[in-house]
């Protein structure tokens, strides 16, 4: 029978004197570095009655030697040569028990977090200045925007979005006409549903998942694109030839998502009342041309202003977000599915906020 990895100690004046048995190896080990922790000051390490040894247990006898100064004794041929090759090895592997209170970790996850994401912020922010500043020197020089490459963008970001978009939309109004109704039904006015449908498909619902939808489908491609160009040394290329990447690049994208998010965001918003109208129709039996003409009737204009102010903010940070994080790509293809990732959670994240923020300006307005 194989022998596990185990050792005795015997204290003395300047620390303990550990024996080590058995085999010193990973699928022997057991509990052996939890013990050797919790002994005080190890004096010396005797290793002349170990079976065998490898890496991972010639690792565990150089970190104890690290931390309390202890003497290795008794080491064979193929021990002594492992534990030179870690003295020697200037790398940090060095794994330390973190000993703090599971509160100080989490602050200290929280803190690193926070910083992580205000230095986003920060980046994205400066990004859009560059861009400004690059749409003020092309308009300033008197060049035009590269409109095949706005348009080419165009049939990505909306032609194609619409079968997805237009699916998602009306089977949300379809979800809000039937829990709305749900709970109407209980005080007798289903009849209401009709407003809820109507004011929250316009004015929220609509733009909202139209966003969202845009920046996991175009946010993330515009990431992914321009990350790949960064690591084919296409940018740098750009940039040699007297090209401005802000102005090949970036700009025709910002400006196909900030041109088509209210078409998207209008047509989401159609299609969410249609699905809305159809259970209105089928569950509360409200004839379509009631449905219509009560639609006529709550649903204020300024609920339609409101959209379009907020969709092209929202094109406007989609395009910006997913550009920027395509363009902080550096080291290898891993990094772009990072990238890709981020830009999707950072355009979802601050797509939420604004509209949050929006919500109590325009209610501030007295727009409600």
């Amino acid at each position: 029978m194989v022998a596990r990895a185990d050792f005795e100690h015997d204290d003395g004046a300047d620390g303990a004197a550990v024996r080590f048995t058995g085999r010193l190896t990973l699928a022997r080990l057991g509990d052996v570095p939890a013990r050797l922790d919790e002994l005080g000051p190890i004096a010396t390490i005797d290793l002349s009655a170990i079976e065998r040894i490898d890496t991972v247990g010639a690792w565990i006898v150089t970190r104890t030697v690290n931390e309390h100064g202890a003497k290795v004794i008794g080491a064979s041929p193929e021990a002594h040569r492992l534990l030179e090759a870690l003295r020697e090895d200037k790398s940090e592997y060095a794994v330390h028990r973190d000993r703090r209170s599971p509160i100080e970790r989490m602050l200290e996850q929280v803190g690193t977090a926070t910083l992580a994401i205000w230095h986003e912020l920060l980046g994205i922010v400066g990004f859009f200045g560059a861009m400004i500043i690059a749409l003020g020197i092309q308009i300033r020089a008197r060049r035009r925007l590269r409109w095949n490459a706005v348009v080419t963008r165009f049939q990505a970001v909306g032609v194609d979005a619409l079968p997805i978009i237009g699916l998602m939309s009306f089977l949300i109004g379809i979800v809000i006409a039937q829990q709305g109704a749900v709970q109407l039904e209980q005080f007798g006015l289903e009849v209401f549903t009709i407003n809820l449908v109507g004011r929250a498909s316009l004015r929220e619902l609509g733009l909202l998942m139209t966003a969202i939808m845009v920046a996991g489908r175009s946010g993330s491609a515009f990431a992914a694109q321009i990350g790949t160009m960064k690591l084919t040394e296409e940018v740098d290329a750009m940039r040699t030839i007297g090209v401005s990447p802000m102005e090949a690049i970036v700009l025709p994208r910002v400006a196909a998502s900030t041109i088509t998010m209210p078409l998207l965001g209008f047509y989401a918003s159609i299609c969410a009342i249609i699905g809305g109208g159809v259970f209105c129709w089928v569950g509360l039996e409200i004839p379509p041309l009631t449905y219509v003409q009560r639609l006529r009737e709550i649903i204020p204009m300024h609920d339609f202003y409101i959209m379009l102010i907020k969709a092209p903010v929202f094109g406007i940070l989609i395009g910006v977000t997913g550009c920027y994080e395509g363009m902080q790509v550096r080291q290898n293809a891993e990094e772009v599915g990072r990238r890709t990732t981020s830009a999707v959670v950072a355009a979802i994240f601050l797509v939420i906020v604004l509209d949050a923020f929006f919500a109590v300006f325009f209610s501030s307005l007295g727009w409600n």
